[in-house]
């Protein structure tokens, strides 16, 4: 698992300046002979550096790669990708990214845009982020599915550096298939939040994720229900649960990062047959 490394520091724009404007784009394309996907548009911007990676079978595959300290209050920024029909496009990060205070109190916003055509799958898979004291970050993360589209898509969220309090942290993830919503959720964590850290929602942890699985063929066999992990050893807990739609979800929280991905991670290989 990577580890948040330190960026090189942003320009100083002063004071008043706005805060950073950026969307990095990537579109992947099957070749017309159903072989190999290519990528005709990678284009990084403000703090995300693109990078291709050595490709697996048919896959294509995309690094993010932090260019600078990101995001921070009152950046506007965003990440929008598509797997053109019958493409395949997996999408990971270097290291985690961090939400950090800015020095004019607004907010910061991250938006990810995720588009798969017919036949095609998309993987997207990015380190944690982590809410750092102080911070204050709206996160929205929008999926649009056709009918035999495939996805796998991972979010962790880490509430809190070592030792500190966690920053405010509000994520809404939305995904639809065929033009129908197939899930549609909002939460909220730190400061400001009422309940967020109580044994209602959190109970003290201060890790977690989501696992969302989409595959057509669940169409007609629904995966079942599973319980993950063991509260009582302090490993974390977590549910596999079916949606109403080819798709399974896993949800869990943990006591750090490391046992969140380990939970996430046993839940892909043992429940749902995939390797991430």
């Amino acid at each position: 698992m990577s580890l948040a490394v330190p960026a090189p520091a942003r320009p100083q724009d002063g004071p008043s300046a706005a805060g950073l404007r950026a969307t990095a784009r990537v579109v992947a394309r099957a070749d017309a002979g159903g072989g190999a996907t290519r990528l005709p548009v990678l284009d990084g911007a403000g703090p995300f550096a693109l990078r291709r990676i050595r490709s697996g079978a048919h896959q294509a595959r995309v690094c993010v790669v932090g260019a600078m300290s990101a995001p921070l209050g009152g950046d506007r920024l965003g990440i929008e990708a598509a797997a053109e029909e019958g493409a395949a496009l997996h999408i990971t990060a270097a290291a985690a990214t961090v939400a950090l205070p800015g020095r004019g109190g607004e907010h910061a916003t991250f938006d990810v845009r995720l588009t798969v055509a017919d036949g095609a799958r998309l993987d997207w898979l990015p380190e944690p982020l982590i809410s750092a004291e102080s911070s204050d970050l709206r996160m929205t993360t929008t999926v649009e599915l056709a009918p035999t589209a495939r996805l796998v898509l991972r979010e962790e969220q880490v509430l809190g550096r070592s030792g500190e309090r966690p920053g405010t942290l509000r994520s809404r993830l939305t995904v639809r298939r065929a033009g129908r919503t197939l899930l549609d959720q909002e939460t909220a964590y730190g400061p400001g939040v009422p309940g967020w850290d109580t044994a209602a929602v959190l109970d003290g942890h201060r890790a977690t994720g989501q696992l969302l699985v989409i595959r057509p063929e669940w169409d007609e066999k629904p995966v079942d229900v599973q319980l993950l992990g063991n509260a009582a050893d302090g490993t974390g807990q977590g549910v596999l649960a079916p949606l109403a739609g080819p798709a399974a979800l896993v949800t869990a929280v943990a006591p750090d990062a490391l046992r969140l991905r380990r939970l996430l991670d046993e839940a892909a290989r043992s429940h749902l047959q995939i390797g991430l």
